[in-house]
């Protein structure tokens, strides 16, 4: 019969991939680079730029306004002056300035919530949209969008962007054909905000519309990187408990 102290190649593995787990947990690509759920300086300034910009016609009816504040560190002096709009309470939810049937006639269809929206649609996928918008004249709004063509949304953003420029190139189709794509965007004039300005603008309310799709999510994955840990410290213990009981019938 022999006991060998060493420890057996798979629980040493095992122990090894700890850090490797934490560090996939923590993942350099999630969120995505200019997100982080964290600042909440950056989630403080999103809640007001979609307070400001979007709750117009946007609803977020899965977050009151009590749950904000106490996540974002937001005074309830400030939430009620600044960010409450459409209700007195702040056990309310978030509601639109704008009714469905409104928003129906208005567009044609009723704006959506955007409480999950990130969650649906991806924080990249918000990012590019808000970047997306060109001057269209034969869209009723006067603007079309890269991201999702024909989208029955102004570019409530313009006076901060600008209005960006389709530019076309022509390429020699079949037959000697010419036919025209759009490749770029330019901004002939930006906005009462620079690029530069209008990209933060922009990464802080997608930041925000991340948050509010999983208000919990920083503690879930705080806590899910102390829970693989967990589980790969147990597996290496469990694996060394059941050498000690099967190495008599060797």
């Amino acid at each position: 019969m022999r006991t060998d102290s060493r420890l057996p190649p798979l629980v040493g593995a095992l122990f090894a991939a700890v850090p490797l787990l934490v560090f996939a947990a923590e993942g350099a690509s999630y969120p995505p680079p200019g997100n982080d759920i964290r600042d909440r300086a950056s989630l403080q300034r999103g809640a007001h730029n979609f307070m400001n910009y979007c709750s117009g016609c946007h609803s977020a009816q899965f977050v009151r306004y009590t749950t904000m504040a106490q996540d974002l560190g937001i005074p309830d002096a400030e939430l009620r002056a600044n960010l409450m709009f459409t209700s007195t309470n702040p056990g309310d939810t978030i509601i639109s300035a704008m009714s469905p049937e409104a928003g129906e006639q208005a567009f044609g269809a009723a704006p959506p919530d955007l409480s999950l929206i990130a969650r649906a649609r991806g924080t990249r996928y918000l990012s590019a949209f808000l970047h997306g918008y060109y001057a269209d004249p034969t869209r009723p709004s006067g603007v079309n969008n890269t991201v999702l063509p024909g989208t029955a949304m102004p570019h409530v953003l313009a006076p901060l962007q600008g209005v960006q420029q389709a530019v076309p190139v022509k390429h020699a189709g079949p037959a000697g054909a010419e036919t025209t794509e759009q490749v770029a965007l330019e901004l002939p004039q930006p906005g009462s905000m620079s690029p530069q300005q209008y990209d933060v603008f922009v990464r802080d309310t997608v930041n925000f519309l991340q948050y509010i799709g999983e208000p919990v999510e920083a503690h879930r994955r705080d806590l899910g990187i102390w829970v693989l840990s967990f589980l790969a410290v147990f597996t290496g213990l469990a694996y060394l408990l059941k050498r000690e009981y099967w190495k008599a019938i060797r």
